[in-house]
């Protein structure tokens, strides 16, 4: 992010002081970093807060100013500041040095910084795979496993992999979540995966949930982070209702989507949207929802590719007003993944993060 500054040396003073009583701050520096910043927030995490760390030589106290308005003065030269205007905006401040003479020295700085429409700024759950057992933490993980026989072969979608929690498909390494989808044959399939879900352990209604991951390569594969209805065991799919905060088609590389899937348009669904993400495989990437009552955006990277905002909200166009479980997983085949190419031996689905914040 660029800061740009400019800085003045001027007086206070009144009276004319001789010039071997006149002292100016010299070497004025100004650091701001902004709240929950990093490489896939680059304007801040959405609280609007901004810290500026303020030093210079010959100074005894400093001032920061924003619209005209002295907003602190203090001796330390450290400010917290929280900008409260929503969306995405640049703020010009200035920062003053004070010397023992009150004579001054001035800097101007720009900053751009996000402030997040629906207040979602609170963590209130998430998991860094930071466990060092290679094993998912089991209060908040929970394991679909099989083919999905007899009930819905092929998990309804004529699907080609078997689930296991082995360590072979699912497995917490160096910080990371890592489910691999491999060829092989086990439990009459040819191909193994893993698909886990927070489902019984952590469900939630409302807020923006955060996925940082990068997806795996390959013909045939079939990664999806998404959300079921919580209530889906009392009364079934789509009347659940189902989140997909991110597919992608292997054979496809880089046609990211998301749908909804309700009782008034499921399967093959009319609520869906797409975007074109570079390097899905080589690179991590952000995919994320911000859920309210009255809509759900969809993002790629800070971007938003999709609204599902139904103008007239019914059960059947709008079950989101219940609580909802996460789920990771890489399908082979079925309708979406296509066709196995020959030559597929084996892809990884790699996630740093997930967290949820209201």
């Amino acid at each position: 992010m660029l800061f740009l500054g400019t800085a003045i040396a001027c007086s206070k003073e009144q009276g004319s002081p001789t010039e071997e009583e006149v002292v100016y701050p010299t070497n004025l520096k100004v650091d701001i970093s902004l709240a929950g910043q990093d490489d896939y927030h680059p304007y801040g995490d959405g609280t609007g807060v901004a810290i500026f760390n303020v030093s210079a030589d010959n100074a005894i106290k400093y001032e920061l100013t924003y619209n005209n308005t002295t907003i602190e003065t203090n001796t330390e030269g450290y400010f917290e500041y929280q900008f409260k205007k929503e969306g995405l905006d640049e703020y010009k401040v200035e920062v003053i040095a004070y010397s023992e003479t009150n004579h001054a020295a001035k800097q101007q700085e720009t900053v751009t910084i996000h402030v997040n429409e629906n207040g979602f700024s609170e963590l209130v759950w998430s998991d860094d795979f930071d466990g060092g057992s290679g094993r998912l933490d089991a209060s908040k993980w929970n394991y679909d496993l099989g083919d999905g026989c007899p009930s819905l072969c092929g998990w309804g979608n004529g699907e080609q992999q078997y689930y296991t929690d082995r360590s072979d498909n699912v497995k917490v390494e160096d910080g990371f979540l890592k489910i691999t989808a491999k060829k092989e044959t086990y439990e009459g399939k040819s191909y193994t995966s893993a698909r886990i879900k927070t489902q019984g352990k952590f469900s939630f209604t409302y807020g923006k949930l955060e996925i940082l991951a990068k997806l795996p390569n390959g013909g045939g594969t079939w990664p999806a982070l998404w959300m079921l209805g919580e209530n889906i065991s009392s009364v079934g799919w789509p009347q659940c209702g189902e989140i997909d905060i991110m597919e992608h088609r292997g054979n496809y590389p880089g046609q990211v989507s998301c749908a909804l899937h309700t009782e008034s348009s499921y399967g093959n669904t009319n609520n869906k949207g797409e975007v074109k993400v570079d390097n899905v495989s080589g690179e991590f990437h952000l995919y994320a929802i911000e859920w309210t009552e009255e809509k759900i955006d969809f993002y790629v990277d800070n971007k938003l590719f999709y609204t599902y905002q139904p103008s007239t909200k019914t059960e059947a166009s709008w079950p989101f007003n219940k609580n909802q479980f996460i789920i990771l997983n890489i399908a082979m085949g079925g309708t979406l993944g296509g066709e196995i190419p020959s030559s597929f031996n084996e892809a990884e689905m790699v996630v740093d993060y997930v967290k949820l914040y209201q």
